[in-house]
């Protein structure tokens, strides 16, 4: 996989070892890496106002002028992707970390083998949400993240794929586009499939997304819906 990697830190020798640790873990992995280094958030900023085509961040929290929870609630703005690893010598930042969908915390001094684990796991985040189905609208093929689709709904002749960024109407059955995505999804009734990550509440009678929409639960099913969520998690 071809990786691009950032590493945010006002400390030189922090920054050298984190990326000897990153070149080392890339080259085992048969990962193709290119690391950018930066002194400090304003730096970082700079570059990715022209590239936005980063894949991992390591952000030390600690920095001068705009720290690194500022500096990912900047980036978070615009790319949902992109995988966050916080490099901090306190614990009381951790609650922080969930507004942007951080990967993991790692305490100063790094465990290099800590860090690796992290890395697979950015890795395998990044893989998944290069799967993707297309989708076929008046407009022509789309090509959609499974990632990013948040619940499918059948429509007589149509589905309706409502993702992270717009819903698109389609003539397929539902079953048929079922076929196509993974166990992070699961038909909680006739007409509806709903993507695992983006379950926010259930009850006996329906499921709650994170954007606010309701689906319901056929009767009986719910016990299978959690069983469901709880592996998914």
């Amino acid at each position: 996989m071809k990786l691009k990697l950032a590493i945010c830190d006002d400390d030189a020798s922090q920054r050298a070892y984190l990326s000897e640790i990153v070149l080392s873990w890339a080259k085992r992995n048969r990962h193709l890496a290119e690391v950018k280094q930066y002194v400090d958030a304003k730096a970082f900023l700079f570059d990715y106002a022209e590239e936005k085509d980063f894949d991992i961040l390591l952000l030390d929290i600690e920095m001068p002028g705009m720290n690194g929870i500022e500096l990912a609630k900047e980036v978070r703005h615009e790319n949902a992707a992109v995988q966050i690893v916080f490099i901090t010598g306190y614990y009381e930042y951790f609650s922080d970390g969930f507004d942007v969908s951080a990967l993991h915390y790692l305490i100063k001094p790094v465990d290099e083998r800590k860090l690796c684990t992290v890395l697979d796991k950015a890795a395998d985040h990044l893989a998944y949400r290069q799967r993707s189905v297309l989708v076929s609208t008046a407009d022509g093929d789309i090509k959609v993240s499974l990632a990013d689709i948040v619940y499918i709904e059948s429509e007589n002749v149509y589905i309706i794929v409502h993702t992270a960024h717009g819903s698109y109407r389609m003539r397929m059955t539902l079953g048929k586009f079922a076929g196509q995505l993974d166990e992070t999804f699961f038909k909680v009734h006739r007409s509806f499939v709903v993507g695992l990550k983006y379950v926010k509440k259930i009850t006996r009678s329906e499921v709650t997304m994170i954007n606010g929409d309701t689906v319901p639960i056929s009767r009986g099913l719910y016990d299978e819906v959690h069983a469901a969520l709880i592996r998914y998690l």
